[in-house]
């Protein structure tokens, strides 16, 4: 006959719950045993109803959605007065949060978690984890729809209006400057207007967080931190491809939201077949998720593009006004990806704002000059690095140097924008190119070069140049 909980003794009760301990231990094995169950430690029984309190949020969810029926069954066959049970966070790891019931198969929805602030000052590592916010700008309603996008579209706008499981993991992949960027962030904005909490992360940004976690022991504060999301964007993935330890946890961090019945988006520069240093059980992974390309606009959407960007420069610049001719001429002329046709454009609104001269279609073809003629030409790294060397008037081995003197570095960073721009390298290729550098270093130089090119006419001038020379020097 079992002990009636609600009476029995400190020692009885303890062993009731080792007791239980050891049954759920030889149902699931050792190894789930030690990472969800062991955590656990017992609160108070009355009235039949038990409180187990789990050290963290992650720990109490997982147990809660896979493992509470199990422990249910053994309280009730060691304790017939056995009712309920419920499994709370350790107050310490916590602020004022409710309990999770588990009786019944539902699992209480909870509010905007409050302990992120304590997390973050605990962890060092943490600091920055949920500081991105998507860009107002970079909404649904201002993405140009054409039929290369059009199911990308729906599907990442279904995502983000759907609350059910169904399409659980979307990856959208396209080249550089194609959108998904911009379709992530609108996600991200719809989801968060929903009242859903939003943790929108690059993939370097992911790989930093969880080294510097690794490096001061609080992965298990990393987890929780990135687990409290109902949806989680991942930008880039493709530069932590081949960081085994940073995909290995990415893999378990897809798995966690799968199994809590959470969202994960992913974007991509490729599907993920072609990503490289990829383990077979991620690639299968990702395989498995709802598989979207992004394709390089038509004319007719590149004018859509065009003629959306220039009624929004028009509104905080009215002399930047362009007549639909040029953007005819130009949409017609560049079959490139939207970022680098708005380089143009702004190239030119820029040259009528400041000149309060008119924009003509000769004009425009001055500006593109040879542009659009030299993208698909095959230019290598070493030409750019000499290109650009002369140009500045440097010593070549200057641009391989670990020099950081801005007469280096931005020319360093002009070449990397470049070699980016007019060759098939990757960017770790390119990196090691040029000093041996790491990825994420070219990835902020060509971020750096485009909006320096955005807001500095004159050095847009040098980077085109540039590009022109380099275009010449790859018809000869």
């Amino acid at each position: 006959m079992g002990l009636p909980l609600e009476r029995a003794s400190e020692p009885a009760w303890q062993d009731i719950w080792s007791a239980v301990q050891e049954r759920v231990r030889l149902e699931c094995g050792q190894g789930v045993y030690d990472t969800w169950i062991a955590p656990l430690t017992l609160g108070e029984a009355a009235d039949g109803q038990v409180r187990l309190t789990a050290p963290g949020r992650l720990v109490r969810d997982y147990v809660a959605l896979h493992h509470a029926a199990r422990i249910e069954r053994a309280f009730a066959a060691l304790a017939p007065s056995f009712d309920t049970l419920e499994i709370i966070v350790a107050p310490e790891s916590r602020t004022a949060r409710k309990a999770v019931p588990t009786v019944g198969g539902g699992l209480a929805r909870e509010g905007q978690p409050n302990s992120r602030e304590g997390l973050k000052r605990a962890a060092g590592s943490l600091q920055g984890l949920w500081d991105r916010q998507p860009d107002p700008q970079q909404s649904f309603e201002s993405f140009v729809v054409g039929t290369e996008n059009d199911f990308a579209f729906k599907a990442a706008s279904r995502f983000a209006e759907s609350t059910e499981n169904d399409m659980g993991l979307l990856f959208v992949h396209g080249g550089f400057g194609f959108g998904k960027t911009h379709l992530l962030n609108a996600i991200a904005l719809d989801v968060s207007n929903r009242n859903a909490r939003v943790l929108f992360l690059r993939a370097e940004d992911f790989m930093r967080r969880f080294l510097a976690a690794l490096r001061n022991q609080e992965t298990l504060a990393f987890k929780e931190e990135l687990r409290g999301a109902d949806v989680l964007l991942i930008d880039d993935l493709q530069h932590i491809c081949g960081r085994t330890a940073t995909v290995s946890e990415f893999l378990h961090t897809v798995n966690a939201f799968t199994d809590l019945r959470r969202r994960v988006v992913i974007a991509a520069d490729r599907p993920p077949a072609a990503l490289e240093g990829l383990s077979g059980d991620v690639r299968s992974r990702l395989q498995g998720a709802v598989v979207i390309a992004l394709q390089k606009p038509d004319a007719v959407t590149r004018l859509e593009i065009l003629r959306a960007k220039c009624t929004e420069m028009e509104r905080k610049r009215p002399r930047s006004s362009l007549p639909d001719e040029v953007l005819v001429y130009v949409a017609n002329e560049l079959d490139v990806c939207p970022r680098e046709l708005l380089g143009v454009l702004v190239k030119l609104a820029t040259y009528a704002d400041l000149t309060g001269k008119p924009v003509t279609v000769e004009v425009a073809e001055e500006a593109i000059g040879s542009r659009g003629a030299i993208l698909d030409r095959r230019v290598t790294i070493e030409e750019i690095q000499k290109k650009t060397a002369e140009f500045y008037k440097l010593d070549l081995r200057e641009l391989h140097s670990a020099r950081r003197a801005r007469r280096v570095a931005r020319p360093r960073q002009v070449a990397m924008y470049l070699a980016r721009e007019l060759t098939s390298r990757s960017l770790p290729d390119i990196g090691r190119r040029f000093g041996g550098r790491d990825h994420t270093t070219v990835l902020h130089a060509c971020r750096r070069i485009e909006a320096l090119c955005g807001t500095d006419p004159v050095f847009q001038q040098e980077v085109d140049f540039l590009r022109k020379v380099l275009g010449r020097a790859a018809r000869n």
